[in-house]
């Protein structure tokens, strides 16, 4: 896995804000007032301020993380987990895809909603400290690349929505996307 991933993620944000046109008007507002007048394209430094755009990438990974499913695991020794015994020996396999969407975590869970990334939501980092989301995995085998992915997200969506108008072609409705 390498930039494949970071595509792969930002076209899951393009389709989920082609889908919610609201949402991307309200991203590219906060994207065009952030970048001084004149700008050609969105800076490192522009991004500062946008909020909304990391709560829409957090969303974006929540419902669509770049690998569902992480690397099997060894159980080195037995533990209990939430009144379950893993015994030593045992392949572990943690399904990222399903976590984000628990419904006994996530209000919704199969919508699309930045907004709960927001203010009470906004502690939620994705450095695999909160279990309720794990877009980069948690521990010693998190992703490398999470600091790369992260920025490289960011940037790109930005850039996106502050450069193009965008909307679907005609005769596509947004249930039609996949």
């Amino acid at each position: 896995m390498g930039t494949d991933t970071s595509y792969s993620s930002l076209d899951f944000a393009m389709a989920e804000l082609m889908r919610k046109p609201h949402l991307m008007a309200k991203l590219q507002d906060e994207v065009r007032r952030a970048v001084p007048k004149g700008q050609e394209l969105v800076t490192e430094s522009d991004l500062a301020t946008m909020t909304y755009l990391k709560a829409v990438i957090k969303e974006t990974l929540r419902l669509h993380p770049a690998a569902p499913l992480f690397v099997p695991h060894l159980a080195m020794e037995p533990c209990d987990i939430d009144g379950y015994t893993i015994p030593s020996g045992t392949r572990v396999m943690v399904n990222a895809w399903a976590i984000g969407r628990l419904s006994a975590c996530w209000d919704n869970p199969d919508e699309f909603i930045p907004e709960r990334f927001m203010d009470d939501g906004n502690d939620v980092d994705v450095k695999g400290k909160d279990f309720r989301y794990l877009p980069f995995g948690s521990g010693r085998r998190m992703c490398p690349g999470i600091h790369a992915a992260a920025a490289t997200m960011e940037i790109m969506l930005a850039n996106l929505m502050y450069r193009f108008d965008w909307e679907l072609p005609a005769g596509v409705k947004k249930e039609d996307i996949d």
